[in-house]
Parts: structure tokens; sequence; C-alpha cells
């Protein structure tokens, strides 16, 4: 079974399409290369309480376990 990070990746667009991810106390700041892969869907079925998009920069609310989050999509990249 996907972790909550691999869970977020893939509604991200995959770990190809994300530039950069840091944890901001209960969302991930994360810019990504192509915005039109990001799925709002994916990412709330992944446990986010809302995604806002700001054209390549994309934060996904998450709660307080953003920074364990951030630490484990960086391993990944």
């Amino acid at each position: 079974m996907a972790t909550k990070a691999e869970k977020i990746v893939a509604g991200l667009g995959g770990i190809e399409n994300i530039e950069e991810v840091e944890g901001c106390i209960t969302r991930l700041r994360t810019e990504v290369i192509d915005p039109s892969k990001v799925d709002d869907a994916a990412l709330k079925a992944a446990g986010a309480h809302g995604v806002v998009k700001m054209g390549t920069a994309i934060q996904v609310v998450i709660g307080t376990d953003a920074d364990p989050i951030a630490a484990d999509i960086e391993d990944m990249m």
C-alpha cells in the first residue's frame, strides 16, 4: 500500500513533475513543472484538506504532518 507521501506525489503529477517541496506548518509548498498534471481529487483522497494553485506554485493543505511528509517526498527526489 502506498504511503501518504507517495499518494501526494502521485496527485502532484509524479516525482518528475515536482521541482521543489517544503513543509510549512500545515501545508506543503511545492513548485511543479506542469500544473495541469496536478489532480485535486487525488490529493484530497490522499488526505489533503485543500489545494491552492497559483501558476506553478501548489500548496497542499494537509495539517500538522506537513514537515515529515515534505521530508519523505524530498527523500524520493
